[in-house]
């Protein structure tokens, strides 16, 4: 038995809360993640886990051994890494978890720097605006828009996300332009409803002197991505609610045109997060610190036809 290994597989059995999700992560099989547990647990003789046809459950003796073997896969990655970040050249692994259309207009256009300067990581992107278990996924950081609901992550802000609301022409041809926000509620205009978290809709505030409102509407489509919602947009199929520089191209070429200009949407702040529990590791301090810098380097702030 390679007892390294076994530790690290019972790590992310416990993680992920299941043989299955755990060999997932690992790219391995569930029979093999089962056999590494079964034999660290005869090496150890101590049942580490309770199994049931529905889930896994870490013994009293598991879950102190799940903090020793925290403590020591961290140390082992100070030891192997401390060599690299003598060189600059941490290396390894490392899962991030990005909304698309950050991913597609701002951070893979910038990676080329990245690995220019890291060439010994290899990144795994996951590209989507779900909202990723980073622990039960086994995910080192992610970044995400909108407040943090996980009060135990550690939580960097890296900026804050500048929306509007958007049609296309032919929307506004069909449907008339809406003058008030609260013009969106009568019939027959539509929004198309942005799915936050939980399937719930995302609450868009407006502001324009002391007038507030929160963005209401009749809608036929939910979404629950970016790129998604902003092809909606351009399809016709209602008002869209979409950060600046995601709608900046379709706005220079006359397939959508921003509406309330003289209103603010409250913006969307923008987190870089991570599990506190986990080991910073120095691929993973350099990439949060590459990535703070690509973002404050954009123009965030920017409204379309501004620049």
């Amino acid at each position: 038995m390679d007892l390294f290994a076994a530790m690290q597989t019972f790590v992310r059995v416990v993680e992920a809360g299941s043989f299955t999700r755990a060999a997932e992560t690992l790219g391995s099989s569930r029979t093999r993640v089962t056999q590494q547990v079964q034999q660290l647990e005869a090496h150890l003789q101590v049942r580490l886990l309770n199994r049931t046809t529905r889930q896994v459950q870490v013994t009293a003796d598991g879950a102190a051994y799940y903090d020793r073997c925290l403590g020591v896969l961290a140390a082992v990655d100070d030891a192997e890494t401390g060599l690299s970040v003598a060189t600059r050249t941490p290396r390894g692994r490392l899962r991030v978890d990005v909304p698309s259309p950050l991913a597609r207009l701002i951070l893979i256009p910038a990676l080329p720097d990245f690995f220019e300067r890291y060439p010994d990581i290899q990144l795994e992107l996951g590209v989507s605006d779900r909202q990723v278990d980073l622990i039960g996924d086994n995910v080192d950081c992610v970044i995400r828009g909108g407040p943090i609901r996980e009060q135990y992550l550690v939580a960097r802000p890296l900026g804050a996300l500048q929306l509007g609301c958007y049609a296309a022409p032919a929307y506004l041809a069909a449907q008339g332009v809406p003058v008030h926000p609260a013009d969106l509620a009568e019939t027959p205009h539509r929004v198309v409803r942005f799915l936050w978290g939980r399937g719930k809709g995302f609450p868009y505030a407006l502001q324009r002197g002391a007038e507030r409102l929160e963005l209401q509407g009749r809608h036929s489509l939910e979404v629950d991505d970016g790129n998604a919602c902003l092809a909606a947009g351009q399809a016709g199929l209602g008002v869209v609610c979409l950060p600046h520089y995601l709608a900046a191209e379709a706005v220079d070429r006359g397939e959508l045109v921003r509406l309330f200009a003289d209103w603010q949407v409250a913006s969307l702040p923008l987190y870089l997060a991570f599990a506190p529990n986990r080991h910073v590791s120095a691929k993973l301090r350099v990439f949060i610190d590459w990535v703070t810098v690509v973002v404050a380097e954009r123009a965030w702030l920017e409204t379309p036809g501004e620049r």
